[in-house]
């Protein structure tokens, strides 16, 4: 068995998220039988693991810090094999505009967008195209901070009028937003395991017409389809897509891929994220068990492709 480190916490806004699934992760491990060690994650992180050397380094850190490769950097200045995705894929995946482009230029279907900086609103008059904008894309339209997790920061505008508001609101957690036109229909979730995608997941909210912060961490607030009932046409190609972006932005051993079905029986791809949640609501494990595998084994695989020789 092998010496983990469960790297968790952290000072991110998703902070309670990253310490349930570091619990939950820890507990695993433990009833595998290796020799585990939560850290906290701070100031004292790279003495602490210069103390300890594990052997690995289970990364259940979400947001800033965490998913956008700056832990992975210092792991890797360490010279410590870790979960998960490495340093370039992080920053692509976290940067959602930077992981939309790339999305474009690969001809996958993602919402039409555009996205400014803070800066660019306040001194190169961006607010003045917010007419064209509008135009361009139609209403409702998604605005959200580039480069957070967990729905934080996102408003959906109705009209004009609601624009300003949902900037303000996105600029709170981030210095970058985007602005993306709402596909009305069905969220859905693939999860990508050693490159094979896992059964569709699919999120329907009881109280709210959008998966939001609450819904997706409070028990009870959202009921979950897996394998989600769609046309087999429509979960093969879902399957298929999850891969092809997982892929595409260079993410290693597990991720989760975002989409929204339509109407009309269209995928549009949301984003990627490096660092599935694994609490107890979190749509990865849920998948993994409809796949066959348990939590113990999910999280036990997980560790053992972070040991492999690159």
């Amino acid at each position: 068995m092998s010496t983990v480190a469960v790297l968790k916490g952290g000072r991110s806004l998703e902070r309670q998220v990253s310490l349930q699934s570091g619990a939950r992760v820890e507990d695993a491990l433990e009833r595998l039988g290796h020799d585990v060690h939560g850290i906290d994650v701070g100031h004292d992180l790279v003495d602490r693991l210069r103390g300890l050397r594990p052997d690995v380094c289970f990364v259940a850190l979400h947001g800033r810090d965490g998913e956008d490769g700056t832990v992975q950097e210092l792991l890797e200045i360490l010279g410590l094999p870790y979960t998960g995705s490495g340093v370039s894929a992080c920053i692509r995946c976290t940067d959602k505009v930077l992981a939309k482009h790339h999305l474009v230029d690969a001809g996958i279907p993602t919402p039409p967008f555009f996205a400014f900086t803070e800066t660019a609103f306040k001194q190169l008059g961006a607010a003045d195209a917010l007419g064209e904008i509008e135009e361009r894309l139609g209403f409702p339209i998604v605005v959200k901070p580039a480069d957070q997790g967990s729905a934080l920061g996102i408003r959906i505008a109705r009209s004009a009028a609601e624009v300003p508001a949902a900037l303000v609101a996105a600029f709170s957690y981030s210095g970058k937003v985007l602005l993306e036109r709402h596909v009305e229909g069905r969220d859905l979730a693939v999860s990508v395991l050693d490159g094979a995608a896992l059964p569709v997941v699919e999120a329907v909210p009881h109280d709210s017409d959008a998966y939001d912060f609450e819904a997706r961490y409070e028990i009870g607030r959202t009921s979950f389809f897996c394998p989600a009932e769609l046309p087999a046409e429509a979960t093969t190609r879902a399957q298929e897509l999850a891969v092809q972006v997982n892929d595409l932005l260079g993410c290693r051993d597990v991720a989760r891929i975002d989409l929204m079905y339509d109407a009309d029986g269209g995928l549009h791809v949301l984003e990627a994220n490096v660092i599935p949640g694994l609490t107890q609501t979190s749509l990865l494990p849920q998948a993994a068990d409809a796949a066959g595998i348990g939590f113990d084994e999910l999280i036990g695989r997980i560790v053992e492709m972070a040991l492999q020789p690159a």
